[in-house]
C-alpha cells in the first residue's frame, strides 16, 4: 500500500482532503493510505440533519468549521491534536474493506502494546473505548474508509459542538459522548509527530507525491463541499416526521411532504451507513406513490434495500417510513 503525501506542508481546510481522497481513487488505481490534519471542524455524515447532530452556535463562537461528507455514518470533531486517516481501494464489498481495514489499523495499535480491537460497525476500541471511527464512500470500483485517530484532542469541543440524540447514547449503554472515548496520548509514551511516523511505516511501504497541478485540480474538486445547499441539506417542508433507531443499522429521520396523499417529497436523514446512491435508486422511486404501506411496498418494488443501506431490509425500511 502506497502513503499519499503532498509537495508542500500547507494545513488545508478539510474539504481539500476529502476532495484529495476522491481524486486520488478515480485517478489512481492502487491501493492507498494517507493522514491528515485540520483546525478545529466538526465532520458530519451525507444524511444526516445539520441541526439535529450539531450545535450550531458553539461553532460559531468557537471558530469550529463545520462540513458534510459524502459519505454516511455519524458526527465526529478534529482539530490538530486530532489524526485522520484515509484509505483507498479497489472494492465493492463494504463489509470486506470495512473489516479488513480497521482490524489493520488495531493491529498497528497493539503492535505498540495497546489492548485494541476492531468492533461494531465501524469503531477501533482501546480498553472498551472509542479511539477510532470510521466512515465509507464508494464510487465504481472503488472504495474509500476514512475516520479518526484520537490522539489528544480537545474532550471539551467534542462534548459541546457535536449533540448526539440520547437514543444513541443510550444504545451505546453511555451516559455521554466523553464517557465513551479515549484518547493515544492516555496510552502511549510518544508524542504525535512520532506516531504518526509509526503509522504511517506500519500501513505503508511506497509512496505517491502528488504534484502542485494534482492539488489545484483537488482544489477545484473541494468547492461544491462549501456551499450552503450542500452543507445545510434539502429536506423538505414536512406533512409527516418520523424518528427510529434500528440496532446494528443506525439512527433514521424520515420527512415526507405530502400532496394529496402522495409522497411529494421526501428524505431519510441519520447516521446509517449509505452504499449506493439513495436518491437515485430509492427515494425517487417513491415519489408519486400513495402513502400506505401497500403502495409503498409496491414502489420499493424488489430493490436490494441492503445494497444502499447497509443492513437494511424492506420490511425495516417500510417501517421506517410508515406505521
Amino acid at each position: 500500500m502506497k502513503y499519499v503525501s503532498l509537495s508542500d506542508s500547507t494545513v488545508r481546510r478539510l474539504p481539500f482532503y476529502l476532495a484529495m481522497e476522491e481524486y486520488v481513487a478515480r485517478r489512481f488505481d492502487e491501493e492507498f493510505f494517507f493522514m491528515w490534519q485540520v483546525d478545529p471542524t466538526v465532520i458530519f455524515g451525507r444524511n444526516q440533519l445539520i441541526e439535529r447532530e450539531v450545535n450550531i452556535d458553539y461553532c460559531r463562537n468557537n471558530g469550529i468549521a463545520v462540513y458534510r461528507r459524502k459519505s454516511g455514518g455519524g458526527c465526529v470533531f478534529a482539530d490538530m491534536s486530532n489524526i485522520m486517516f484515509s484509505y483507498i481501494v479497489s472494492s465493492d464489498d463494504v463489509v470486506t474493506t470495512f473489516s479488513s481495514y480497521t482490524e489493520r489499523v488495531a493491529a498497528m495499535l497493539r503492535s505498540l502494546g495497546l489492548n485494541a480491537e476492531s468492533t461494531g460497525r465501524n469503531d477501533v476500541l482501546i480498553d472498551g473505548r472509542k479511539v477510532s471511527g470510521n466512515a465509507f464512500y464508494h464510487i465504481p470500483g472503488r472504495s474509500i474508509v476514512h475516520g479518526t485517530m484520537l490522539y489528544d484532542t480537545d474532550l471539551a469541543h467534542i462534548t459541546q459542538a457535536i449533540s448526539p440524540s440520547e437514543a444513541k447514547l443510550e444504545s451505546k449503554g453511555v451516559d455521554s459522548v466523553r464517557s465513551h472515548i479515549t484518547t493515544l496520548s492516555r496510552h502511549i509514551d510518544m508524542d504525535i509527530e512520532g506516531f504518526k511516523d509509526y503509522a504511517r511505516r506500519y500501513m505503508s511501504d511506497g509512496e505517491l507525491v502528488l504534484t502542485a497541478d494534482d492539488i489545484l485540480s483537488i482544489e477545484e474538486m473541494s468547492q461544491p463541499y462549501y456551499s450552503d445547499e450542500w452543507i445545510l441539506g434539502k429536506n423538505p417542508l414536512c406533512g409527516v416526521s418520523r424518528h427510529c433507531r434500528i440496532e446494528g443499522v443506525g439512527e433514521f429521520q424520515v420527512d415526507i411532504e405530502l400532496k394529496g396523499r402522495r409522497v411529494h417529497k421526501i428524505n431519510i436523514a441519520g447516521d446509517y451507513f449509505l452504499l449506493s446512491d439513495i436518491d437515485a435508486k430509492l427515494l425517487d422511486r417513491l415519489k408519486g406513490a400513495f402513502y400506505t404501506r401497500e403502495a409503498l411496498a409496491d414502489a420499493i418494488g424488489d430493490i436490494d434495500v441492503g445494497s444502499i443501506i447497509s443492513g437494511l431490509d424492506k420490511s425495516q425500511l417500510l417501517n421506517i417510513l410508515i406505521e
